[in-house]
């Protein structure tokens, strides 16, 4: 009966993550309300500043969270580390320089930078946690590789995009750019990781109280990038046929990074949990850092096409990693339900 119970909660998790969640509906909202009522002139002036701060509150609130004693005790795993963020910030990026080779006539350019962008990001921190306990995997590695990478991001993006970029014609590294993202998001997080020991345990309990910050500081800044991005005339440059590519080209590149962080895994050596780990975490881009960080590296540009690209590779890895974490989840309950057989039909 405890299989059985298992194998329908996995199940119904699955469909819930399948479906559209909570936060994708309120970005798709978002979205909506930008295109009828984008924000402009002054309004969009001082919406831009409640936005920086809220912003600095999303980060403040990352560090004051993230125990210290799980940074300690994940740095004994450097080798599972080491391979997720090289998958993170290596593989990645030379996937999305190889989609650079899709004419622009199919994949227009701005649309393309989104997906190049979305390649340098960090992993995400929630949702690479909760599929990994999901899938049976070593959520304490877990919890540890998605932090790590998100603080790596922070100096690795902007160089990453200051590198990628210049290297198909597209701009360069901004001195200004690393600047504004160690002031604007590595700053608040430090002040977090100092406070930590006083107020961590305070807002890991206060998670639901807490959530609008997180969630509030990102639709405000995809409403103010998309709003700029439709008084520019975003919806007028890219039609339904482009959308339809850039879906296309995430599922092609969250299905290459899966199939190479799975078996790749397995022939490094690493055992089940580990296996999940790499898996989840290293197949992951966070859209809570992405957009921020694609608000300074790009600031006094359009970014709407930018973190479109990230917006839709976003709801497609939470579908493809619930359906995978239910795999996992069902293959453990086998495995354990044929050692309960094994056990009881060996001689005592």
């Amino acid at each position: 009966m405890g299989d059985r119970t298992m194998a329908i909660y996995c199940r119904e998790t699955a469909m819930r993550r399948f479906l559209p969640d909570t936060f994708t509906i309120l970005l798709i909202c978002t979205v909506i309300l930008a295109s009828l009522f984008p924000a402009s002139g002054s309004s969009a002036a001082y919406f831009g500043v409640a936005t920086d701060l809220a912003i600095a509150a999303l980060f403040f609130l990352h560090g004051a969270r993230l125990s210290r004693d799980v940074v300690i005790a994940g740095l004994l795993h450097w080798r599972l580390h080491l391979v997720i963020l090289l998958t993170t910030f290596g593989i990645f990026p030379l996937l999305g320089l190889g989609l650079g080779f899709i004419p622009d006539s199919i994949l227009p350019q701005p649309l393309y930078l989104g997906i190049l962008f979305l390649c340098v990001l960090p992993s995400t921190v929630q949702s690479s946690i909760a599929f990994t306990s999901m899938a049976g995997g070593n959520v304490p590695a877990a919890i540890c590789s998605a932090s790590a990478s998100n603080i790596f991001g922070m100096f690795l993006t902007p160089l990453l995009v200051g590198l990628l970029f210049s290297v198909g014609g597209h701009g360069g590294f901004s001195f200004d750019a690393l600047q504004q993202i160690l002031l604007q998001l590595l700053a608040p997080f430090i002040v977090g990781q100092i406070l930590q020991p006083w107020i961590g345990d305070w807002i890991r309990a206060k998670k639901k109280i807490l959530m609008p910050v997180d969630r509030g500081s990102i639709l405000m800044v995809v409403y103010l990038a998309f709003s700029t991005a439709v008084v520019e005339g975003l919806w007028h440059t890219f039609s339904l046929a482009d959308i339809a590519v850039v879906i296309l080209a995430d599922i092609l590149l969250l299905a290459l990074v899966l199939l190479l962080t799975m078996f790749g895994s397995r022939r490094l050596g690493f055992n089940k949990a580990d296996e999940i780990t790499i898996t989840f975490c290293g197949s992951k881009k966070s859209l809570a850092s992405g957009v921020p960080m694609a608000n300074v590296i790009f600031a006094g540009q359009s970014i709407g096409a930018i973190v479109l690209p990230l917006m839709l590779f976003h709801q497609i890895q939470l579908m493809a990693c619930a359906v995978i974490a239910q795999k996992y989840a069902a293959a453990a309950a086998r495995r354990a339900t044929e050692q309960q057989i094994e056990d009881a039909a060996s001689p005592a």
